[in-house]
């Protein structure tokens, strides 16, 4: 029975949480998996129920946080080693920028046979200044000559992993796009759409447009709320917005409202508030309840990965408006389930914006292909059945080195 340790960066409400929940639960019955994490940041919301409810009970090494900390990193150096000398995995795989570094250093320290690491964003521009990422650039080249396989969660990231960043050469890297449970963004739709616009007061004649995910810099929250300004201010239509999420920008965020003539109301998750431009609502794990009480969903991401909150939103049948980074145009349907802006152009973002708010035939054009399109793509049936393939393949390999006895 091959074991994998699966090590994840931490356990915040977020794509890797969900990813390596099905991959450590639902794996075939001929795989034993241990997952590993470190600890949700104070402003996060945490993800273990995620995996817990799915009946896998995670180990957590409180030391291993997202900031660099060569003291806390090297205890969770230290803790991961010694798990691979108790567990004695025939696969070691990481998620993440830290989980990556720290776990497959401990992997490559213990030999063990197959190594394997998934990128689900990169910290190569947006991040970092000019030194800080240099560095990165070259420890992850390090690293990838000791890494078994590489995988990209979209076409367009490995296209920039391997060509724009070179990371590795292109024989090391697998494209394996994200899989989720999205049914339940399918079920209830009235009854959950009733359910958001009458907790938060909004009127039949009321656009609402949401934004989901943390309030951090890459993000890019402030353009988005310069956005809903400069929207309004063109616009007869009522624009409602919906900051749905926190973290360390929230103060900053509200400052900006103020700034811009935008109300402004602070809720915890679903409590009543009052009208007002902006609403913050904070973290809302049962976001099922969300995208349906939302008319269109945006972002306005620096640099992305795999953005869940737009499977979400397509599985939900709502219109996006998003910037166009990363992977993202490997996950939507251009000009059909989501428009896409020039990333950091306010005024584009604006311009692609409004004929979503003015016209509701137009939303229901975009919202109308959104299932059909992620329900088998980003499924966790095919995330599960990708994964099985590439790492059978890997230990067939391993196997032939002589590096693993099966």
């Amino acid at each position: 029975m091959p074991r994998i340790l699966r090590i994840i960066n931490r356990f915040n409400l977020g794509g890797p949480t969900y990813n390596a929940a099905y991959l450590s639960r639902y794996m075939p019955s001929d795989y034993e998996t241990l997952l590993v994490g470190g600890i949700k940041e104070a402003d996060e919301e945490s993800s273990e129920y995620i995996v817990r409810n799915l009946g896998v009970e995670p180990i957590v090494i409180p030391e291993m946080h997202r900031q660099l900390n060569a003291q806390s990193d090297l205890v969770t150096y230290r803790k991961i080693s010694r798990l691979i000398r108790e567990f004695k995995p025939d696969i070691v795989h990481t998620h993440a920028s830290k989980a990556g570094t720290v776990g497959r250093l401990a992997a490559i320290r213990c030999k063990v046979p197959v190594i394997v690491h998934t990128f689900h964003g990169h910290v190569f521009h947006s991040y970092f200044g000019s030194k800080e990422t240099k560095l990165f650039l070259n420890i992850e080249r390090g690293l990838a000559e000791h890494t078994s396989r590489i995988i990209a969660i979209s076409q367009k990231q490995k296209d920039e992993l391997c060509g724009t960043f070179r990371i590795a050469p292109d024989y090391k890297f697998s494209v394996i796009p994200l899989g989720f449970d999205l049914q339940r963004f399918t079920e209830y739709k009235a009854a959950r759409r009733d359910t958001f616009r009458r907790c938060f007061n909004i009127g039949d004649d009321e656009v609402a447009v949401g934004i989901v995910g943390r309030l951090a810099p890459v993000k890019n929250h402030k353009l988005f709320i310069d956005a809903i300004a400069k929207a309004k201010q063109q616009t007869n239509s009522k624009i409602r917005a919906f900051v749905i999420g926190d973290g360390e920008l929230k103060a900053d965020l509200m400052t900006q409202c103020a700034q811009l003539g935008l109300s402004f109301v602070l809720t915890d998750g679903f409590e009543p508030a009052e009208k007002a431009d902006v609403t913050f609502t904070s973290w809302i794990r049962n976001v099922e309840t969300v995208y349906p009480g939302l008319d269109i969903v945006a972002m306005t991401s620096l640099n992305e990965g795999t953005p869940v909150s737009l499977i979400e939103a397509q599985a939900a049948n709502v219109p996006i408006v998003t910037t166009n980074v990363g992977g993202i145009e490997n996950i939507v349907l251009p000009d059909n389930t989501a428009v896409l802006a020039a990333n950091g152009d306010v005024d584009d973002f604006v311009a692609k914006l409004l004929p979503v708010v003015e016209s509701a035939s137009l939303r229901q054009r975009m919202a109308v292909n959104g299932w059909a399109y992620v329900k088998d793509k980003f499924h966790y049936t095919r995330l599960i059945s990708d994964m099985d393939k590439l790492y059978r393949e890997l230990l067939e390999d391993a196997e032939n080195r002589g590096r693993l006895k099966l």
